[in-house]
């Protein structure tokens, strides 16, 4: 539940409201689902690009935890390379 309210907060965040709300008619769960598959879909791209050998599979993972960085989530303290 709680990567659920992560994903929508970000995606609220990046909305643009119409004041009169007539346009808005997704639920909470359609606005994560459609959010959750545009990041699968990112996700996908990174683990099957065939110019990434082992050692960069770090990166892999790097450009993974980004995208669920960017959809408000984090990558948790193994994440935490400072």
């Amino acid at each position: 539940m709680k990567l659920f309210k992560e994903i929508l907060i970000k995606a609220i965040e990046k909305m643009e409201i119409d004041a009169s709300f007539s346009d808005f008619i997704m639920s909470a769960a359609a606005v994560v689902e459609l959010e959750s598959y545009n990041a699968l879909c990112k996700i996908k791209a990174i683990i099957e690009d065939e110019s990434l050998d082992d050692p960069t599979c770090f990166h892999k993972i790097e450009a993974i935890v980004s995208e669920l960085e960017a959809l408000g989530s984090d990558g948790g303290s193994r994440h935490d390379f400072g």
